[in-house]
């Protein structure tokens, strides 16, 4: 039987009607050599930075230097199936980890993959790691206090929604308790006007254990229902630690783009620069100072410049990034020195970044100084604007008295005849610094720190033993819950600290010093 031309055509029309929707571009490239966590890579022409790339057995890379005639990239894995001349495929999507609602609640690695054995997270959207800082026009001044409750940084070294306040401190000074507190004390921003503050902790190559007995406070604590954990341990790969701050940095800027506030907490960032240096050197890039490679200034800019108090109208500005305006992202770094040398490289070039540092003394630690605050080198360059007018109000002269009993309390030593007012000032700085230690996980609410800092400053510890003091500060926090809770709630509610108010605090410290005693 003869085929008609028009019965052949038919055929092939019907062999090939669904062709051409199998068809598909791929940008493709081949292994030149592999090792240490480092690939390189020839093809992949339409290459973009940080592209994500994909390798056989689900390993996944960033291309991190665009060459000549290869790609340079780091694995986010591990790099023992990979051998030279397996096929790389391009994504054609710059590296991102999932955002929303989802992650809260969660310990996510790098990529933002769960590792708390909790199931899969059902992110409905993800974001770029690496995003543009906002820019002047998007931003406002920082003019909101971001309560810490811990006495000595709330009243001398405040803290703002949208600053960067740099922690430093020898290891072992009590930095990451620092920050765990603030995620702590967080939990009673939840009923305020701008809702709950979201708490986003990247560990950066710390010890798994550290990891989870940080995650295990804040569970105990009720914290982790408004926290994300990212954790890039000492066991993961230096790409993967060179990504966590980022990632973390993106899965908190979701929360700020629609007019929350963010406590990002990066721990720590000097591991954070180790991480970068292994990757930069691994990938030819030429060492500078200490071996850093030149852009590590760049690198830790690029993250903390991220760190802002968007303007009420940033939406109008850039529509497509900002669902709504007003929101902040307040960054605590934490560098770790060797032997109290601030003016290390590193150090140093976190330090010109940030907005002040709070930093922890390793002889203050050792002499049960807790926290180790050192308010000498401590400074915060924007927080007092930030501050609740209340606590500005007492606590005005506590960082001079403080500094000036370090003065003469060294001079002192000599045992040298003193006179009356040094006397006087040696007597009241040694129980102020009483008066500031305070517990690891027990943060304060403003009106108990507004009330603990009146009683210093106000004089009303000047004659009783040191060791009292501590009794004395918890005897009249429980008796002003108990008489006093109306003026309590007024110091909370007004901020501000008129002459009425003030009289009515004095008169209730003054009301309980009557009746206290020390025990023997």
């Amino acid at each position: 039987m003869k085929l008609q031309p028009s019965e052949v055509t038919a055929i092939i029309k019907k062999e090939i009607e669904n062709y051409d929707s199998n068809l598909k571009m791929e940008s493709v490239g081949t292994v030149i050599s592999v090792g240490d966590g480092v690939a390189r890579l020839h093809g992949l022409d339409d290459c973009m930075m940080s592209e994500l790339l994909e390798f056989p057995g689900g390993i996944r890379g960033v291309a991190l230097n665009l060459e000549q005639d290869n790609v340079g990239c780091v694995l986010l894995g591990s790099d023992q199936k990979i051998k030279e001349g397996d096929v790389v495929k391009s994504s054609g999507k710059i590296i991102s980890v999932p955002v929303g609602e989802a992650l809260l609640g969660r310990v996510v690695n790098a990529l933002g993959d769960p590792i708390d054995g909790k199931g899969p997270i059902d992110a409905a959207e993800t974001r770029p790691i690496e995003m543009p800082a906002p820019s002047v026009l998007e931003r406002q001044s920082v003019n909101e206090p971001m309560q810490t409750g811990i006495k000595a940084i709330d009243a001398m070294i405040p803290v703002g929604r949208g600053q960067r306040e740099l922690i430093i401190g020898d290891r072992q000074t009590g930095k990451t308790a620092i920050c765990v507190d603030a995620i702590i004390n967080q939990k009673g921003t939840k009923d305020e006007d701008g809702g709950q503050v979201i708490c986003v902790y990247v560990a950066v190559g710390q010890k798994q254990s550290t990891v989870k007995a940080v995650v295990a406070e804040l569970e105990k604590a009720g914290a982790m229902d408004y926290t994300i954990v990212v954790s890039a341990p000492a066991s993961e790969q230096a790409s993967m630690q060179y990504i966590a701050p980022f990632a973390g940095c993106s899965m908190g800027e979701y929360f700020r783009n629609r007019s929350r506030h963010v406590l990002a907490i990066y721990d720590d960032i000097y591991k954070h620069a180790l991480a970068w240096r292994q990757v930069s050197l691994l990938l030819r890039r030429p060492p500078g100072r200490e071996a850093f490679p030149g852009d590590v200034f760049n690198l830790h800019s690029r993250l903390l410049e991220r760190a802002a108090k968007l303007s009420d109208t940033a939406h109008e500005f850039n529509p497509e990034l900002y669902q709504s305006g007003g929101g902040s992202l307040t960054a605590l770094p934490i560098v770790e020195t060797q032997e109290a040398d601030v003016s290390a490289y590193i150090p140093t070039n976190v330090i010109s970044i940030t907005d002040g540092q709070i930093f922890l003394e390793a002889d203050l630690f050792n002499a049960g100084i807790r926290p180790a605050v050192n308010v000498g080198v401590s400074v915060s360059r924007v927080g007092g604007a930030a501050q609740v007018p209340a606590m500005k109000k007492v606590a005005g002269g506590l960082r001079i008295e403080l500094a000036q009993y370090r003065e003469l309390a060294a001079f002192a030593q000599f045992g040298s005849d003193l006179d009356e007012n040094t006397q006087r000032q040696l007597t009241r700085g040694e129980r102020l610094v009483e008066l500031l230690k305070q517990g690891q996980y027990r943060p304060m609410s403003v009106g108990e720190q507004i009330v603990s800092v009146l009683a210093g400053t106000g004089g009303f510890l000047d004659d009783l033993p040191v060791k009292a003091v501590g009794e004395f500060e918890r005897g009249l926090l429980a008796y002003m819950s108990a008489s006093h809770k109306d003026v309590l709630e007024r110091v909370r509610t007004e901020g501000k600290l008129s002459d009425e108010l003030r009289e009515a605090l004095t008169s209730a410290i003054a009301g309980f010093k009557s009746t206290f005693k020390p025990a023997d």
